[in-house]
């Protein structure tokens, strides 16, 4: 037995000229016909969403709406803290709630550097220099 499917996303637009009016932008195309098609029996989620974005450029929207449009599927009150965790970590995100805890960690990543730095400089910061090899900054002589 075969099993087929297909999904299909319409869209039908015309234009219909009132008393006075008439039909003369150029810019403007007065009937409007879209059928996207395609197989549905092994599509997963992305590829449906894949599949809806073109739909929904065809009708006008811009990239931008359609993605906040999709992440606003994501981050809303209805979906469970847990869920959003999730798509946050699957993707390299980091939350509001998150980010206080994120600028800790990178004031005491700094201050981890800074002593491995000071350490370096204490140790190894004073090598003979060999003539020619380096210019120093501030006269310019080797």
């Amino acid at each position: 037995m075969t099993y087929e499917a297909e999904v299909q996303f319409k869209f039908d637009a015309t234009w219909t000229p009132t008393y006075g009016s008439s039909f003369g932008d150029d810019d403007f195309i007065p009937e409007e016909h879209y059928l996207i098609t395609a197989p549905a029996a092994d599509l997963n989620a992305k590829q449906y969403f894949k599949l809806f974005e073109k739909f929904m450029l065809c009708v006008g929207m811009c990239p931008q709406s359609i993605r906040s449009g999709a992440m606003s599927l994501v981050f809303n009150d209805y979906v469970a803290e847990e869920d959003q965790r999730k798509v946050c970590n699957e993707y390299e995100l980091t939350m509001d709630e998150d980010l206080e805890k994120k600028y800790q960690d990178f004031k005491e990543r700094d201050a981890q550097w800074a002593k491995i730095d000071a350490q370096y400089e204490k140790n190894f910061g004073s090598e003979p220099k060999i003539k020619g090899e380096w210019v120093d900054s501030a006269d310019g002589v080797a």
